[in-house]
């Protein structure tokens, strides 16, 4: 399937952008398709839709403070964006700045510690933390950070967003953005779906920075996937394994999840235990092995997530979609409303 850039755009109103989430977080709407066709119902619906015996899988990533200001040894100002940690006291981040910082220079971030530019890898940078206080770099992030909202969120964080722009669920520390199907989760809906006989179950994707970086060719064939980190627990494994054998359908809770379960397939159809790296690249046309059903937010024209949702439930299915939600009011990306998508 030969696939350009400009299949997967779109018109989007700015208006659709959602800015802040909602007062609830299962007060969202919930875009229902099956087969093509089309069901406007809320998210507190989705028990409905599930039976006895599916498997929810969840991406228990917490977001970091990943964001930092600071300074060049000249004086010029510095934003730092850390996509993942590399070792205890390294990091692979972007770096915004009048002129780029050379390799051998120094940046002070927050006016709290130092950071030492190593080299670059593509458009990221290395930097190696330096302090006097204890701690890593993990640890010196989530101290001196600010928790970094989205670039269409045209605002800085709030105090609200601590809460709001993690999940329920989160857990293990490592993301620059939030799982965000995810978001729409709260303790009295888990607790519908327990007693509805659904299981529940985590993998660990640690969303990067380049989860928002723009597809620069027309030729997707020539677009290389940025890298993210993922765990999947031998637990999970065996409840996926025990749901597809007794006839239950896995749901994977966001295009993270998604990605992952995708990339942990043997070619036997099991999958493979324990971390990792991915850089998989879903398009249309690919074949799906693990997830029967997607939950997953509005996402961005152009952008990889758009075309993995596409290859999942259908490309003109979710052009329809798309331009139905638009035309009815629904809420975009990470604080807006959610879809639930039957794998075509």
């Amino acid at each position: 399937m030969n696939l350009t850039l400009d299949d997967f755009d779109y018109v989007l109103p700015p208006e659709c952008i959602a800015q802040a989430p909602l007062a609830e977080r299962s007060a969202s709407r919930l875009l229902v398709m099956k087969d093509g066709t089309l069901d406007d119902r809320g998210f507190t619906d989705l028990p409905d839709f599930l039976a006895p015996g599916d498997l929810i899988v969840m991406n228990d990533t917490r977001v970091m403070h990943a964001r930092l200001y600071g300074q060049k040894a000249t004086g010029g100002q510095v934003e730092v964006l850390v996509e993942r940690m590399t070792a205890e006291d390294e990091v692979l981040a972007q770096v915004r700045a009048s002129k780029p910082p050379k390799a051998g220079s120094w940046l002070r971030l927050e006016d709290a510690f130092d950071a030492e530019v190593i080299g670059r890898e593509g458009e990221f940078y290395r930097l190696r933390f330096h302090s006097n206080e204890p701690g890593n770099a993990v640890e010196l992030i989530e101290r001196y950070g600010k928790l970094p909202l989205p670039p269409y969120i045209e605002r800085q964080a709030a105090n609200a967003d601590e809460e709001r722009y993690q999940t329920v669920y989160a857990r293990e520390r490592g993301s620059v953005a939030a799982p965000t199907a995810g978001l729409h989760f709260d303790a009295p809906l888990l607790e519908r779906l327990r007693a509805r006989g659904v299981g529940i179950a985590y993998v660990t994707l640690h969303v990067g920075a380049g989860t928002f970086q723009p597809v620069r060719v027309q030729d997707l064939a020539q677009h290389h996937m940025h890298v993210e980190r993922y765990v999947l627990p031998q637990a999970t494994a065996d409840a996926i394994a025990a749901t597809q054998q007794r006839g239950g359908r896995i749901v994977a809770i966001g295009t993270t999840t998604l990605r992952t379960l995708e990339s942990v397939v043997n070619a036997d159809g099991s999958l493979k235990v324990g971390a990792g790296e991915t850089a998989l690249f879903v398009t249309p046309g690919y074949r799906f092995c693990v997830a029967d059903l997607l939950i997953t937010n509005f996402h961005l024209p152009k952008s990889t997530l758009l075309m993995l949702v596409s290859a999942f439930g259908g490309t003109e299915n979710i052009r329809a979609a798309y331009a139905h939600a638009i035309d009815s009011g629904y809420r975009f990306f990470s604080y807006g409303d959610a879809m639930l998508i039957h794998r075509q």
